[in-house]
């Protein structure tokens, strides 16, 4: 059971003279955010996936500031929106709509990613474009972005400051109580990458099969026949359970190894590299993704792939939120892939001929795909918003 909870009484930041008062309700030892028992599956990927840099590792009372600052609506330029706005924990922090509304009522240009073990995305870059290089640089973006949050970083810093909540927060994260935008992205960055899923059915039955290649004793027949599609004819798992970065001659900068390349990580269901994937031909009147901030031809079209995990919540999909359930997702790639240059590698024969999944397979994999699903994640106190309206005094 949690301690005592500590509590903090502000006005909130950017109100006017508006009597709002709101609480902040930590406990007294924070919420071990550091320590992960990771099972078996886990252990033997995270340390070569996680994308932690050396010079911000997790900590407990770094991530409490960071949960703080990520439900804290005061960082949005009328107070109105907050990080959580668009990545709601219920919807396995992502948003049910295919853009979100910015703090102003204007959408946003595309989909809100599930922010699920975004830690564990090899290349450490985020976005569907990947224009941010690192979790830290992403995380202050949209709270400038004019459409997103609208605020400005120079104004942001002394009114966090000045906010009686903040710098004991700082002090327990940091060391002193000095509120600088490299703390901030350091805190939210470490709130996020906490954000970790391993509860599932599917990790109960990878315990219990000591494999993902056998059938799972917690699974029904149909979902160890989508387990089949997925791993094999339909080759979901070439791309979503890759085990190392592919080499790709237009970036010799990039790691490759091939020793593990014939193996599957058995954990993370995330796409180790942005990839085309059939959903638009290349013209120049849709997204173009990673291409847009590259500028090169072989980057056109190529996109950043969310996590599986807890998929069957995180709706509706693709860059655009074109798709609104998984049905269509499946649909897209039986028969509707379109044609296009850089159509990524693995998708040729189906781009040619369909994956062709007669029904009874085709609703098994869909079946399976849920079995992704950790309802842990949506309920668990320490991802929660920890602040609560008081009556204004």
């Amino acid at each position: 059971m949690a301690a005592e909870p500590v509590s903090s009484k502000t006005k909130l930041a950017g109100q006017g003279s508006a009597a709002e008062m709101r609480a902040l309700n930590l406990p007294e030892t924070p919420f071990n955010y550091s320590d992960i028992d990771w099972p078996e599956h886990f252990r033997s990927a995270v340390e070569r996936f996680d994308n932690t840099p050396p010079d911000n590792p997790m900590t407990d009372d770094g991530a409490t500031l960071g949960r703080v600052l990520f439900y804290d609506k005061t960082l949005s330029a009328n107070g109105t929106v907050s990080c959580a706005s668009c990545h709601k924990q219920e919807l396995s922090f992502t948003d049910d709509e295919p853009l979100s509304v910015g703090f102003d009522g204007e959408k946003v240009t595309r989909n809100s990613m599930s922010l699920v073990n975004a830690r564990f995305y090899q290349r450490g870059r985020f976005f569907w474009d990947e224009r941010a290089r690192t979790l830290e640089q992403q995380v202050l973006m949209p709270i400038e972005n004019p459409i997103e949050m609208g605020h400005d970083l120079d104004v942001l810093i002394p009114q966090l400051a000045a906010d009686p909540i903040y710098p004991p927060l700082f002090a327990k994260a940091f060391g002193s109580t000095e509120v600088t935008v490299d703390r901030v992205a350091k805190a939210l960055a470490q709130f996020v990458r906490s954000i970790v899923s391993f509860q599932s059915r599917y990790d109960l039955g990878v315990s219990q099969a000591g494999s993902y290649r056998r059938p799972f004793p917690n699974f029904t027949e149909q979902e160890n026949l989508g387990k089949q599609v997925f791993l094999f004819r339909g080759n979901c798992a070439s791309c979503h359970m890759s085990n190392a970065l592919p080499f790709n001659p237009h970036r010799p900068d990039e790691p490759y190894d091939s020793s593990q390349r014939p193996a599957r990580q058995m954990a993370f269901f995330t796409m180790t590299t942005p990839a085309v994937n059939g959903v638009d031909a290349d013209t120049d009147d849709v997204d173009l993704g990673v291409g847009t901030i590259s500028k090169a031809e072989i980057d056109r079209g190529r996109f950043k792939s969310p996590s599986l995990r807890n998929v069957e919540l995180t709706g509706p999909f693709m860059h655009d939120g074109r798709f609104r359930t998984l049905d269509e997702v499946v649909e897209h790639y039986n028969w509707s892939i379109k044609p296009h240059p850089n159509l990524d590698g693995r998708l040729d024969d189906f781009a040619a001929n369909g994956m062709a999944l007669p029904e009874v397979p085709k609703v098994a994999l869909v079946a399976f795909l849920k079995t992704l699903t950790d309802r842990t994640i949506l309920t668990e106190e320490k991802w929660s918003d920890p602040f609560g309206q008081a009556a204004a005094e």
